[in-house]
């Protein structure tokens, strides 16, 4: 099974990124996952439901020690033929 996830972590610090977007950021993208997209606003990353459960365990209890005082959360599952890119949509086939 494939997972998408979707964050974001607040609180929100437009000048720079606070040390718990870093943290999240770090977290993801040394996770062994196919794609990682990370923004001011918004947070995505895609691979294999254990690779993904596990980088998330890890992003939220770093980013809650880092200072996150919210972090919303969504994960999807996703087609094994959906692209990794995002371009498909939920509930593409």
């Amino acid at each position: 099974m494939r997972l998408r996830v979707e964050f974001t972590t607040e609180p929100f610090d437009l000048d720079e990124a606070p040390p718990h977007a870093v943290v999240a950021r770090d977290v993801l993208q040394g996770a062994d996952l196919d794609a990682v997209d990370v923004g001011p606003f918004g947070n995505t990353a895609e691979g294999e439901a254990g690779q993904v459960l596990t980088a998330v365990d890890a992003m939220l209890r770093q980013a809650l020690e880092a200072g996150a005082t919210r972090v919303s959360l969504q994960v999807n599952v996703v087609n094994a033929d959906s692209v990794v890119d995002g371009a498909a949509g939920e509930g593409d086939k």
